[in-house]
Protein backbone atom coordinates (compact mmCIF):
# COMPACT_ATOMS: atom_id res chain seq x y z
CA UNK A 1 0.00 0.00 0.00
CA UNK A 2 1.23 3.48 -0.62
CA UNK A 3 1.17 5.56 2.10
CA UNK A 4 0.02 9.11 1.76
CA UNK A 5 2.67 12.28 2.42
CA UNK A 6 2.32 14.35 5.50
CA UNK A 7 -0.15 17.02 5.65
CA UNK A 8 0.62 20.44 3.97
CA UNK A 9 -0.11 22.35 0.84
CA UNK A 10 2.29 22.72 -1.79
CA UNK A 11 3.34 25.58 -4.55
CA UNK A 12 3.60 28.59 -1.74
CA UNK A 13 2.29 31.16 -4.08
CA UNK A 14 -0.84 29.19 -4.44
CA UNK A 15 -1.04 28.24 -1.40
CA UNK A 16 -1.21 32.27 -0.32
CA UNK A 17 -3.57 33.00 -2.68
CA UNK A 18 -6.46 29.96 -2.85
CA UNK A 19 -9.22 31.47 -0.18
CA UNK A 20 -8.94 34.58 -1.49
CA UNK A 21 -9.37 33.29 -4.72
CA UNK A 22 -12.17 30.60 -3.94
CA UNK A 23 -13.94 33.66 -2.46
CA UNK A 24 -13.59 36.01 -4.88
CA UNK A 25 -13.89 33.76 -8.11
CA UNK A 26 -15.88 30.70 -7.21
CA UNK A 27 -13.23 28.36 -7.56
CA UNK A 28 -9.52 27.68 -7.26
CA UNK A 29 -7.09 24.80 -7.99
CA UNK A 30 -4.54 23.25 -5.77
CA UNK A 31 -1.72 21.97 -8.26
CA UNK A 32 0.03 18.42 -7.08
CA UNK A 33 -2.15 17.76 -3.89
CA UNK A 34 -1.59 14.05 -4.24
CA UNK A 35 1.98 12.87 -5.70
CA UNK A 36 1.90 10.57 -8.76
CA UNK A 37 2.35 7.41 -6.56
CA UNK A 38 -0.56 8.25 -4.53
CA UNK A 39 -2.41 8.83 -7.90
CA UNK A 40 -1.87 5.52 -8.85
CA UNK A 41 -2.83 3.97 -5.68
CA UNK A 42 -6.12 5.67 -5.85
CA UNK A 43 -6.77 5.55 -9.80
CA UNK A 44 -6.21 1.37 -8.86
CA UNK A 45 -8.59 1.94 -5.74
CA UNK A 46 -11.34 3.58 -8.02
CA UNK A 47 -10.79 0.95 -10.88
CA UNK A 48 -11.92 -1.50 -8.27
CA UNK A 49 -15.06 0.31 -7.98
CA UNK A 50 -15.70 0.34 -11.58
CA UNK A 51 -14.80 -3.39 -12.12
CA UNK A 52 -17.86 -3.99 -9.43
CA UNK A 53 -20.13 -1.63 -11.34
CA UNK A 54 -19.58 -3.36 -14.31
CA UNK A 55 -20.34 -7.30 -12.64
CA UNK A 56 -23.66 -5.60 -11.21
CA UNK A 57 -24.77 -4.47 -14.66
CA UNK A 58 -27.14 -2.31 -13.93
CA UNK A 59 -28.00 0.85 -10.88
CA UNK A 60 -27.76 -1.16 -7.38
CA UNK A 61 -27.97 0.38 -4.15
CA UNK A 62 -27.12 -0.57 -0.27
CA UNK A 63 -27.67 2.27 1.93
CA UNK A 64 -25.48 5.53 0.53
CA UNK A 65 -23.89 3.42 -1.44
CA UNK A 66 -24.81 3.71 -4.51
CA UNK A 67 -23.41 2.56 -8.68
CA UNK A 68 -25.53 4.46 -11.52
CA UNK A 69 -24.81 1.95 -14.28
CA UNK A 70 -26.28 2.06 -17.71
CA UNK A 71 -26.80 -1.50 -19.26
CA UNK A 72 -25.72 -1.33 -23.41
CA UNK A 73 -26.92 -4.00 -25.48
CA UNK A 74 -23.66 -5.68 -27.04
CA UNK A 75 -21.09 -3.71 -24.79
CA UNK A 76 -19.78 -3.58 -21.38
CA UNK A 77 -21.71 -1.93 -18.88
CA UNK A 78 -21.39 1.82 -18.98
CA UNK A 79 -20.61 2.86 -15.05
CA UNK A 80 -21.12 6.44 -14.97
CA UNK A 81 -20.89 7.49 -11.06
CA UNK A 82 -20.44 5.58 -7.69
CA UNK A 83 -21.33 7.75 -4.96
CA UNK A 84 -20.01 6.83 -1.22
CA UNK A 85 -17.88 4.02 -2.45
CA UNK A 86 -15.75 5.38 0.96
CA UNK A 87 -17.80 2.69 3.16
CA UNK A 88 -15.78 -0.38 1.96
CA UNK A 89 -12.77 1.01 -0.31
CA UNK A 90 -10.09 1.81 2.13
CA UNK A 91 -7.85 3.77 0.32
CA UNK A 92 -10.69 5.88 -0.95
CA UNK A 93 -11.80 6.16 2.53
CA UNK A 94 -8.44 7.33 3.50
CA UNK A 95 -8.14 10.16 0.73
CA UNK A 96 -11.64 11.78 1.94
CA UNK A 97 -10.00 11.83 5.25
CA UNK A 98 -6.70 12.81 4.82
CA UNK A 99 -5.22 15.28 7.23
CA UNK A 100 -4.30 17.92 3.18
CA UNK A 101 -8.05 18.08 3.08
CA UNK A 102 -8.49 19.20 7.15
CA UNK A 103 -5.91 21.71 6.16
CA UNK A 104 -7.00 22.90 2.71
CA UNK A 105 -10.55 23.48 4.55
CA UNK A 106 -9.52 24.76 7.86
CA UNK A 107 -9.56 28.39 6.77
CA UNK A 108 -12.66 28.06 4.78
CA UNK A 109 -14.65 26.48 6.79
CA UNK A 110 -13.40 25.24 10.29
CA UNK A 111 -12.10 22.11 11.62
CA UNK A 112 -15.35 20.90 12.52
CA UNK A 113 -16.46 19.25 8.91
CA UNK A 114 -19.04 17.13 7.93
CA UNK A 115 -19.08 14.81 4.43
CA UNK A 116 -22.22 15.29 2.19
CA UNK A 117 -20.85 14.12 -1.01
CA UNK A 118 -18.57 11.64 -1.60
CA UNK A 119 -18.27 10.33 -5.26
CA UNK A 120 -16.72 8.78 -8.42
CA UNK A 121 -17.13 9.81 -11.61
CA UNK A 122 -16.19 8.49 -15.33
CA UNK A 123 -16.21 9.81 -18.42
CA UNK A 124 -15.45 7.09 -21.01
CA UNK A 125 -14.07 7.98 -25.00
CA UNK A 126 -17.09 9.34 -26.89
CA UNK A 127 -19.65 7.88 -23.96
CA UNK A 128 -22.74 9.08 -22.07
CA UNK A 129 -21.31 11.76 -19.74
CA UNK A 130 -22.09 15.28 -20.47
CA UNK A 131 -23.24 17.20 -17.39
CA UNK A 132 -25.48 20.33 -17.91
CA UNK A 133 -25.10 23.82 -16.80
CA UNK A 134 -25.85 23.53 -13.29
CA UNK A 135 -25.88 24.96 -9.45
CA UNK A 136 -24.44 22.05 -7.04
CA UNK A 137 -27.63 24.16 -4.76
CA UNK A 138 -29.95 22.09 -6.46
CA UNK A 139 -29.22 19.09 -4.94
CA UNK A 140 -29.09 20.45 -1.11
CA UNK A 141 -32.41 19.49 -0.17
CA UNK A 142 -34.28 19.75 2.30
CA UNK A 143 -33.21 23.70 2.41
CA UNK A 144 -33.69 23.86 6.41
CA UNK A 145 -31.18 21.07 6.95
CA UNK A 146 -28.18 22.81 4.49
CA UNK A 147 -27.64 26.26 5.97
CA UNK A 148 -25.55 28.69 4.55
CA UNK A 149 -24.53 27.49 0.96
CA UNK A 150 -22.86 30.24 -0.19
CA UNK A 151 -19.63 30.59 3.08
CA UNK A 152 -20.40 26.99 4.70
CA UNK A 153 -19.50 24.42 1.64
CA UNK A 154 -16.56 23.30 -0.37
CA UNK A 155 -16.63 20.91 -3.24
CA UNK A 156 -13.87 19.72 -4.27
CA UNK A 157 -12.57 17.43 -7.40
CA UNK A 158 -9.20 15.12 -7.63
CA UNK A 159 -8.40 14.16 -10.90
CA UNK A 160 -7.26 11.35 -11.62
CA UNK A 161 -6.64 11.71 -15.36
CA UNK A 162 -6.02 14.34 -17.62
CA UNK A 163 -8.77 16.47 -16.95
CA UNK A 164 -9.27 19.39 -19.84
CA UNK A 165 -11.39 20.53 -22.64
CA UNK A 166 -9.94 17.21 -24.86
CA UNK A 167 -11.24 14.91 -21.91
CA UNK A 168 -15.04 16.73 -21.39
CA UNK A 169 -13.13 18.30 -17.70
CA UNK A 170 -15.29 20.82 -16.18
CA UNK A 171 -16.42 24.23 -17.41
CA UNK A 172 -16.90 27.71 -15.02
CA UNK A 173 -18.37 30.64 -14.74
CA UNK A 174 -16.20 32.72 -12.76
CA UNK A 175 -18.03 34.79 -9.86
CA UNK A 176 -21.62 33.64 -10.80
CA UNK A 177 -21.47 32.35 -7.49
CA UNK A 178 -22.11 35.95 -6.40
CA UNK A 179 -25.69 35.65 -7.17
CA UNK A 180 -26.73 33.10 -4.74
CA UNK A 181 -29.12 30.45 -6.27
CA UNK A 182 -30.15 31.35 -10.09
CA UNK A 183 -32.72 29.90 -11.70
CA UNK A 184 -31.16 27.92 -14.08
CA UNK A 185 -33.60 25.08 -15.96
CA UNK A 186 -33.90 22.16 -13.98
CA UNK A 187 -36.63 19.96 -15.89
CA UNK A 188 -34.23 17.73 -17.03
CA UNK A 189 -30.94 15.64 -15.27
CA UNK A 190 -28.07 17.16 -15.16
CA UNK A 191 -26.25 13.79 -15.73
CA UNK A 192 -26.33 12.73 -19.30
CA UNK A 193 -27.73 15.89 -20.90
CA UNK A 194 -25.35 18.88 -22.87
CA UNK A 195 -24.55 22.37 -21.53
CA UNK A 196 -27.17 24.51 -23.82
CA UNK A 197 -26.13 28.03 -23.53
CA UNK A 198 -29.66 29.51 -23.69
CA UNK A 199 -30.21 28.08 -20.71
CA UNK A 200 -27.11 30.88 -19.10
CA UNK A 201 -28.29 33.60 -21.20
CA UNK A 202 -31.91 33.77 -19.59
CA UNK A 203 -30.44 33.93 -16.32
CA UNK A 204 -27.81 36.67 -17.12
CA UNK A 205 -24.58 34.71 -17.76
CA UNK A 206 -22.36 34.57 -20.97
CA UNK A 207 -20.62 32.04 -22.30
CA UNK A 208 -18.37 34.49 -23.49
CA UNK A 209 -17.23 33.80 -19.25
CA UNK A 210 -16.49 30.04 -19.28
CA UNK A 211 -13.03 28.53 -18.48
CA UNK A 212 -12.15 25.27 -19.33
CA UNK A 213 -10.47 23.72 -16.47
CA UNK A 214 -6.86 22.13 -17.24
CA UNK A 215 -6.10 19.57 -14.24
CA UNK A 216 -2.88 17.37 -14.57
CA UNK A 217 -3.71 13.95 -12.47
CA UNK A 218 -3.11 14.73 -8.48
CA UNK A 219 -4.58 18.46 -9.39
CA UNK A 220 -7.19 19.63 -6.74
CA UNK A 221 -10.09 21.74 -8.14
CA UNK A 222 -12.48 23.73 -5.37
CA UNK A 223 -15.70 24.78 -5.73
CA UNK A 224 -18.58 26.82 -4.52
CA UNK A 225 -22.27 25.06 -4.41
CA UNK A 226 -23.62 28.28 -6.59
CA UNK A 227 -20.85 28.70 -8.91
CA UNK A 228 -22.60 27.27 -12.67
CA UNK A 229 -20.58 24.30 -14.23
CA UNK A 230 -21.13 21.66 -16.58
CA UNK A 231 -18.61 19.27 -18.60
CA UNK A 232 -19.15 18.22 -22.53
CA UNK A 233 -18.28 14.70 -23.80
CA UNK A 234 -14.72 12.98 -23.29
CA UNK A 235 -13.13 13.04 -26.52
CA UNK A 236 -9.52 11.88 -25.88
CA UNK A 237 -8.58 8.55 -25.68
CA UNK A 238 -8.82 7.37 -22.11
CA UNK A 239 -11.31 7.64 -19.55
CA UNK A 240 -12.20 10.74 -17.15
CA UNK A 241 -12.09 9.69 -13.59
CA UNK A 242 -12.44 12.59 -11.10
CA UNK A 243 -12.91 11.96 -7.51
CA UNK A 244 -15.48 14.45 -5.67
CA UNK A 245 -15.28 15.15 -2.08
CA UNK A 246 -17.73 17.97 -0.25
CA UNK A 247 -17.69 19.19 2.78
CA UNK A 248 -19.37 21.55 4.83
CA UNK A 249 -18.56 23.41 8.04
CA UNK A 250 -20.80 20.76 10.60
CA UNK A 251 -22.89 24.11 12.40
CA UNK A 252 -24.82 24.39 9.15
CA UNK A 253 -25.83 20.93 7.85
CA UNK A 254 -28.16 18.63 9.58
CA UNK A 255 -27.03 15.18 7.37
CA UNK A 256 -23.65 13.76 6.43
CA UNK A 257 -21.04 11.70 7.66
CA UNK A 258 -18.21 13.43 9.67
CA UNK A 259 -14.78 13.76 8.68
CA UNK A 260 -13.01 16.01 10.64
CA UNK A 261 -13.55 17.21 14.30
CA UNK A 262 -10.95 20.05 15.25
CA UNK A 263 -9.19 18.81 12.28
CA UNK A 264 -9.02 15.54 13.33
CA UNK A 265 -10.12 12.51 10.78
CA UNK A 266 -12.76 11.15 12.20
CA UNK A 267 -13.77 7.09 10.80
CA UNK A 268 -16.94 6.22 9.37
CA UNK A 269 -19.62 4.87 12.52
CA UNK A 270 -20.89 0.92 12.26
CA UNK A 271 -24.61 2.71 10.82
CA UNK A 272 -24.69 5.01 7.51
CA UNK A 273 -25.74 8.43 8.56
CA UNK A 274 -28.68 9.98 6.13
CA UNK A 275 -27.10 12.59 3.76
CA UNK A 276 -29.31 12.43 0.50
CA UNK A 277 -31.27 9.13 0.04
CA UNK A 278 -34.21 9.37 1.66
CA UNK A 279 -35.67 6.05 2.21
CA UNK A 280 -32.03 5.07 4.11
CA UNK A 281 -34.03 4.06 6.97
CA UNK A 282 -36.60 2.43 4.85
CA UNK A 283 -34.66 0.49 1.91
CA UNK A 284 -31.17 0.90 3.80
CA UNK A 285 -31.15 -3.24 2.08
CA UNK A 286 -28.62 -3.68 -0.75
CA UNK A 287 -31.21 -4.01 -4.12
CA UNK A 288 -30.89 -3.23 -7.98
CA UNK A 289 -33.01 0.10 -8.97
Amino acid sequence: MVGFEQPGLRDGAEEADYGAKFRRDGYAVLRGFFNADEVAAIGAAIDQIHAEGVAHGRSFRHGNLFYNVAPRAGAEPLVRMVQWPSYHQPVLDRVRRDPRFAAMLAPLIGGDVKQIINQLHWKAPGGMGDFAWHQDSRFRKPDACYRNLGTAYVQTGLAIDPHNPQSGGMRFIPRSHLAGDLDLDTDTEVLGNAMADDVLEKVGLSVDDVIDLDLAPGDLALWNPYLVHGSGTNRADHQRRLYINGYVRAEDCDRGEWAFRDGKPVPLGPEPALVHYEDLHVRGEPHYL
